[in-house]
């Protein structure tokens, strides 16, 4: 009897500890780990270090922010589940990443879905946008913001304009069914590829082309050895601040606010910063001479859109139907 008394007790205690969450000491600052795996004068790295600065400034002695770029703590593929066991408390994975939590957010790598980034923001930025930062939620997870890394445009040996011109090239993709199916409407080839292995695969011409965005083409030297690239936007590629419900829910209420209005203002600084590179780089290819840069009518681009829907359509069980058409109405 005392036996199963003990027990009893020993599990109510521990549902108690889940259920308030993480303990903080009174005297000692709340440290939070913010881990990413870029270099730090990236979009994302400024962002991470301005946070860290503004949170000093406005919470020294309460809360205490740890940065970690270059993937020095966890990697992309391994720091959610680090997250989960309370090893790092913050990070930014792209929204690929979350494929295996969710299917919803496969909405971002629909293509040709967004016009420009302004419809991206204003989708982001709806009801519908800020719901899909909590679904993941139920396994662990919260979304607090959005990052940016920029629109995908599409590189080619040869030019790109209607979707014709891509039939039987091969083009490098990031692990993605939707990515897959992209290609495969326009009758090219997609292939799985290391993202470190793209440059030397344009330039033996394993690969005819790739997809990306100005700051990832400019900074990996794709534009020399591409001819063409055309100005598609035809992708997001960003990224989903977050932590774990467990930290989340668990932090002092005013400590909580304090920390999630700083980091709005961390990821707006670091969005302004990724639309100033990505117009930079774009400049920076033009001025280089050594990539033709396309830029698609109205009538062209409609062309590929037209042609994609069948893609939205496949993946409209997953992701939804409504959600699909409110990220398409944010281009209005």
């Amino acid at each position: 009897m005392f036996r199963k008394v003990t027990s009893a007790f020993a599990a109510l205690a521990f549902s108690a500890a889940v259920f308030a969450g993480p303990a903080f000491a009174a005297d000692d600052p709340i440290v939070i780990k913010f881990s990413h795996v870029v270099a730090e004068n990236t979009p994302k790295g400024q962002m991470a270090n301005k946070f860290k600065d503004m949170i000093k400034e406005r919470l020294d002695g309460k809360v205490k922010v740890e940065v970690f770029p270059n993937s020095q703590l966890f990697g992309d593929n391994k720091v959610l589940e680090a997250m989960l066991l309370g090893d790092v408390q913050l990070a930014a994975p792209s929204l690929s990443k979350f494929e295996r939590y969710t299917k919803s957010l496969q909405i971002y790598d629909l293509p040709f879905l967004f016009k420009d980034m302004a419809a991206v923001e204003r989708f982001q930025q709806s009801a519908d946008g800020q719901k899909l930062l909590h679904a993941t939620s139920d396994r662990g997870l919260i979304g607090l913001g959005y990052l940016h890394n920029g629109l995908k445009q599409l590189s080619a040996s040869e030019p790109l304009r209607v979707p014709q011109d891509a039939a039987g090239k091969k083009f490098r993709i990031m692990s993605s069914d939707v990515l897959a199916a992209q290609f495969q409407a326009v009758d090219a080839v997609p292939l799985k590829k290391p993202f470190s292995e793209v440059f030397t695969l344009l330039q033996t011409k394993a690969i005819d082309g790739q997809e990306n965005t100005w700051s990832n083409i400019y900074s990996k030297k794709f534009f020399e050895v591409q001819p063409y690239i055309t100005e598609s936007n035809h992708g997001v590629l960003d990224y989903m601040v977050v932590t774990s419900k467990e930290f989340w829910l668990g932090l002092p209420v005013d400590i909580r606010n304090e920390v999630k209005a700083t980091l709005d203002e961390a990821i707006k600084f670091g969005n302004d910063v990724a639309d100033q590179k990505a117009k930079a780089d774009r400049q920076r290819i033009i001025d280089s001479g050594r990539s033709e840069v396309i830029e698609l009518t109205d009538a062209e681009r409609s062309q590929w859109v037209e042609v994609m829907k069948p893609v939205w359509k496949e993946f409209e069980e997953d992701i939804g139907p409504d959600l699909i058409d409110a990220a398409y109405n944010s281009n209005m």
